[in-house]
């Protein structure tokens, strides 16, 4: 008698394929993101696109996002309508490294983006804040302190569900105090 072979279910392995290709994506981002700071947020004080004085001092007391990105980055390009649109409604502070300041308007105008760019051509901000790759987005709670950290693509929702946490959980996991 001849035993038969068992096969696994078709969505089964479709299942454990998606697992596993999210378990490399997750790890990958974890190996490049090592250096990226945890605790208190290092200072940052740039000139925006428009000329402006902004730092990341004009948001204390308040939960935001700090991404970094370059209009030369394929990904970074990919997501500037996320992270314009999550500026529409939230705090968010973000640093073009490593670009001429020409190069990054143009950018924002193909896209139509209005989100706050500090520029960052020499890439002084982001060795500071550790960062070896873009994009990296920071959510920093109201006390000054990185949450969360990611490096490579992220969505919206996920950006807004970090933030939403920054804003209502503390160390302890409980409510935040308003």
């Amino acid at each position: 008698m001849s035993e038969k072979k068992r096969r696994i279910p078709r969505g089964w392995r479709l299942l454990a394929e998606v697992a596993l290709i999210l378990a490399v994506f997750l790890a990958i981002g974890a190996w490049r993101a090592p250096e990226a700071p945890e605790g208190p947020l290092p200072a940052l004080e740039g000139t925006t696109l428009r000329g402006d004085a902004l730092g990341l001092s004009d948001y204390a007391g308040e939960a935001f996002i700090l991404h970094f990105w370059a209009p030369w980055c394929p990904v970074c390009r990919m997501e500037t309508g996320t992270i314009d649109g999550l500026a529409e409604d939230l705090p968010v502070v973000t640093v073009a490294m490593q670009s001429d300041p020409e190069a990054v308007a143009d950018h924002l105008a193909e896209k139509q983006a209005e989100f706050p760019v500090i520029l960052d051509p020499d890439g002084r901000h982001a060795r500071r804040f550790g960062v070896q790759g873009v994009p990296a987005s920071f959510v920093v709670d109201a006390d000054g302190d990185v949450r969360f950290t990611t490096v490579g693509y992220t969505t919206g929702p996920g950006l807004r569900a970090r933030l939403w946490w920054a804003r209502h959980w503390d160390d302890g996991g409980g409510d935040a105090d308003p």
